[in-house]
């Protein structure tokens, strides 16, 4: 079992700041399911039933808990297609998914926006991520879980400050459930290196304040106090892509939260260092796989009950 040094744990917990968190309940009957969209961090949190992921959720990491000794351990592999009562996943949205119910099941889905998906949470979480019996490894977080959730969000009456509250409660259950996977054995030997490399995060955090600046592999070695080469190769055996694509990755990421604010295009372009709208646009769509106006349009469409 991989042991995680607990500093580096809280340093990862403390980096992820959710803007905002909202817990919704709902009941799959049988032949229903339940879309997971892709580009959006979605916790779900099984309260009743079983459910099955199509496609399958991946075979990675799986912890297996058993109550009755009190005993926990991971397993190379495992069904992971499928969650029963007490169970939770994490998808940080690469892929589209749907989750298909045996009979009926009782869900609460937690839809995140946070301030920095790209340093805070997916450089040292996997896309996905699924803790077997989250509620026997993390009783309190799963039994606030489990009663969180508006089943019609649209005719409750708000009172004041509940979106700050649901924000909180909705953080604590998700830095919990990245706990849990990090702590009982699934994360990878090292993890998380991301969090270790003081230099490497004086570049990352240089990156997020300035995504507009002409970012070349030599001023980002500098900022590192590293030659070119081995910053280069620093930076892709930690980060886990190349110091140009994690720029990509961080102006895209920006990008959308300027359109969903509704500035426009152009300003856009100009303030993530793009010579022009057309150039910005066709990064974008490289990126996401549609123009900035139509991914802006998507995200105004009314949610479907």
């Amino acid at each position: 079992m991989t042991v995680v040094d607990s500093d580096a744990l809280a340093q990862v917990l403390s980096s992820i700041e959710v803007r905002m968190g909202i817990a919704r309940r709902l009941t799959l009957e049988p032949a229903g399911t339940l879309p997971i969209a892709a580009d959006a961090v979605t916790l779900v949190y099984v309260a009743d039933g079983v459910v099955h992921g199509h496609p399958p959720l991946g075979d990675g990491c799986r912890l297996d808990v058993d109550r009755a000794s009190q005993r926990i351990w991971a397993t190379a592999a495992g069904d992971r297609s499928r969650l029963v009562a007490g169970d939770a996943l994490i998808t940080l949205g690469s892929r589209r998914f749907v989750l298909e119910p045996d009979a009926s099941a009782s869900l609460v889905v937690f839809e995140f926006e946070l301030s920095d998906v790209a340093h805070g949470l997916a450089t040292v979480v996997p896309d996905v991520v699924t803790v077997t019996d989250f509620a026997g490894l993390e009783p309190a977080a799963a039994a606030l879980a489990a009663n969180m959730g508006l089943a019609h969000r649209a005719t409750a009456a708000l009172r004041s400050g509940d979106p700050v509250i649901c924000r909180m409660m909705a953080t604590t259950v998700l830095l919990s459930v990245i706990r849990a996977w990090a702590e009982n054995g699934c994360a990878p030997e090292g993890w998380p290196a991301a969090a270790k490399d003081p230099f490497l995060d004086r570049v990352v955090e240089a990156i997020h304040e300035q995504p507009g600046r002409d970012w070349t592999v030599e001023l980002l070695a500098s900022v590192g106090a590293m030659s070119r080469s081995v910053f280069a190769e620093r930076f892709r055996a930690t980060v886990g892509s190349t110091p140009a694509s994690y720029v990509t990755e961080v102006r895209m990421s920006t990008a959308k939260r300027m359109l969903e604010s509704g500035l426009p295009v152009s300003t856009i372009a100009r303030e993530l260092g793009y010579a022009s709208d057309e150039g910005f646009s066709r990064a974008f769509r490289r990126s996401v796989g549609m123009p900035p106006s139509a991914w802006r349009q998507t995200r105004h469409a009314p949610a479907l009950a």
